[in-house]
């Protein structure tokens, strides 16, 4: 008996956490999903870890310092892509790109669900308008009616709807 016992303390040990003989079932965990443009279609995102401690505490999300480092791009190579952030909270951000469909038909290999902030100022209130791609933002700013500040921010926001299609499991 007191063999028995060892045998099922080193067991559940070498398991950690997964142990398959006390399967608590399917879990999950209520994330906020927040909405972004892309190339003037609105996009589903989760907002999981942040490089800032002050971002990830304004947002819930993970304090992940090292995201940092993946701006130090590799062969001429970055896996990192931008979201405009529009600092006044005049609306909601811009992404570079997201998923050609959610999920595992996804069509666009350059998706990446790292992003570096980049703030976004308007220069005169006057030429405040709701802008849904990161061409006509580029528009704006030649035009100089914003500014960019491009931050060491990163974070991982998945897109989990795109395309007209959602993650499984997302409703």
């Amino acid at each position: 008996m007191l063999r028995l016992f060892i045998v099922l303390l080193i067991l559940f040990t070498l398991n950690g956490c997964v142990s398959p003989i006390f399967d608590v079932g399917r879990t999950e965990t209520v994330v906020p999903v927040s909405r972004a443009w892309v190339d003037d279609k609105i996009v589903e995102y989760i907002t999981t870890d942040i490089s800032d401690l002050a971002m990830a505490k304004m947002m819930g999300a993970n304090y992940v310092p090292r995201l940092a480092e993946a701006i130090q791009a590799q062969a001429g190579k970055s896996i990192i892509e931008r979201v405009y952030k529009f600092t006044g909270g005049e609306q909601i951000s811009i992404f570079q790109s997201a998923p050609n469909r959610a999920g595992a038909e996804n069509q666009d290999k350059n998706y990446s669900p790292l992003w570096r902030v980049v703030n976004v100022r308007w220069t005169n209130p006057a030429h405040v308008r709701e802008i849904r791609s990161e061409e006509a933002l580029l528009v704006a700013l030649d035009n100089k009616h914003v500014t960019f500040e491009i931050t060491d921010i990163v974070v991982n926001c998945p897109i989990t709807r795109a395309g007209g299609q959602a993650l499984r499991g997302v409703r």
